[in-house]
This record gives C-alpha cells, structure tokens and sequence, in this order.
C-alpha cells in the first residue's frame, strides 16, 4: 500500500474512534434516547455494516470470533454510553484511552514483559495523571460515569488483547459484534420502562454503529498492517485531543484546566511506555 493511502485511512480512522464519543455523547445530551436503546442500536447496525463489509470481500462470518470476546465487547458499548449520560466528551474519550492503554500494559506486565526505568517512569505518569482528573474537586467528573468509563476502557483492552494475532480481524469483529447483540437485547429488555426513542438518536446511534464503528473499524484494520507496532499504539494518542476538540467545534463544551493538564500528563505518561514498548 502507498504510504499517503496508509495515512489517509490512518486519519479516518482515527477521526471514526473520535467521532464514537461525538456522536454518543451528543445522541444522549440532545435527543431523547436512552443510552441502553443507543447501544443496542450501535451493536446491530455496526453487526450489520460489518456483515456487509465482510460479503462484500468474499468472506464468510463462520465461526469466527468468540462468546467471550462478544461479551467484553457488549461491555464495553453498554458502559460507555451509560458513562457519556454524564461525561463531558473529552473527559470520556481521555478516560477511556488511558484505561484502555494502561490495560493491555498491565496484562503485559502479568505475562512477564519488563519495562525500563523510562517506561516505568511513564505508567507511573500516566496512572497519576488519571488519579488527578478523578481527585475530589470543583471540576471533578462524575464518579459513576468516571467509573463506568474505566470499566469500558478495562473491556475494550481485553477485547483487543483476545483479538491479537487474528488471521482476519475484520471478520472476526463482525462476528463479535453480531454475538454482542443478544446481550444488548436482553439489557433492553430489563430496562423496557425506561426505554426512550427518538429519531434524531437513533440517527446517531445508527451512524455511530455503521459508520464510526463498522467502518471505521475495517478502515483501521486495513491500514493496521503497513503500520509498526509503536506507530499504531502512537497514532491512539490523538484519539483524546481529536474527540475534545469535536466537542468544542460541535457540542461548545469547554475544556477545563484540570482536564488539559490530566490530558497532557497521561498521553505524555502512555507515550514514554509504548516508545519503547510495542502494545499491538
């Protein structure tokens, strides 16, 4: 592949993982939708873009994918749209990242992969970093959407971690996604009473499935291999800056002091790690 078409569908990508936290964030603050309904939605139209993408080049979904991978990848949707009911977008997507990053180091660590002192130095500044951003304060985020983005970002650092080494990503993903959606059915059920539908949310929950997910999952996965390892885990980094940013242009949120200093410390923290430590 020609290096400009690796960084132009790098780039989509990116804005596709961006744009997620956009379009969840700005479906539940301004619709009516209620963040269960929107991640069910996501789950069966990006089950459905995928499916499509996967025919469209011949291949099969099979027996690809897993029940487990299915569930964390169930967990992580369901969490990170109830998260997003709360969470400034910035703050969720900085939160997310850093769990997600901080995960798959961790898991590297347990297996018995050793870290010099700078990486070292850089997990302990990026822990710090989000320890900071969730310190009591005037400016803290909501602890329970706090939370429950850690936990998304836990899942989806599994998710990736059960899919390393996959003969065809993309067709595993889709598979994975079409098993995550009995999950978020059956959530749904549970919640009925509290069910709200609107047709601009669904709008969104239907471009955040098809579009900044199935798509742009197939995108990354089809510019991942004419990337280094550090180069992909380095790109991740402007996921954060990218979704605040969206913010401000699109939904006029601010970005608070305590927020700009926790960004700088814990990208800079996850950067010194993956310098040296390749995670994908």
């Amino acid at each position: 592949m020609p290096p400009i078409r690796t960084l132009i569908l790098t780039i989509a990508a990116m804005l596709a993982f961006a744009g997620n936290s956009l379009l969840c964030r700005m479906a539940l603050k301004h619709t009516a939708i209620d963040a269960v309904s929107f991640t069910s939605i996501r789950l069966i139209s990006g089950a459905l873009m995928l499916w499509w993408i996967v025919r469209l080049r011949g291949g099969a979904n099979g027996k690809a994918g897993s029940w487990r991978s299915a569930l964390t990848l169930f967990t992580y949707a369901a969490c990170f749209s109830i998260a997003y009911v709360s969470l400034p977008t910035g703050t969720g997507a900085l939160l997310l990242f850093g769990s997600v990053q901080i995960t798959m180091i961790g898991y590297g660590l347990w297996a018995g992969e050793r870290l010099r002192r700078l990486q070292s130095i850089g997990l302990i500044v990026a822990l710090a970093g989000l320890i900071g951003l969730l310190l009591p304060g005037l400016t803290m985020p909501p602890l329970q959407g706090s939370l429950l983005m850690l936990v998304a970002g836990v899942a989806w650092g599994i998710y990736s971690l059960l899919g390393k080494g996959v003969v065809n990503p993309t067709q595993v993903t889709a598979s994975n996604f079409l098993r995550a959606v009995p999950f978020a059915i059956g959530l749904t059920v549970v919640t009925c009473p509290q069910m709200t539908l609107d047709l601009p949310g669904v709008g969104y929950a239907i471009a955040s499935g098809a579009i900044a997910s199935g798509i742009g999952y197939a995108i990354w996965y089809q510019a991942l291999p004419h990337l280094q390892a550090t180069q992909a885990a380095t790109v991740q980094l402007s996921v954060p800056i990218l979704a605040a940013v969206g913010a401000i242009l699109f939904l006029h949120e601010s970005i608070t002091l305590r927020l700009g200093v926790a960004a700088i410390v814990v990208l800079s923290g996850i950067a010194l790690v993956i310098k040296k430590q390749p995670l994908c």
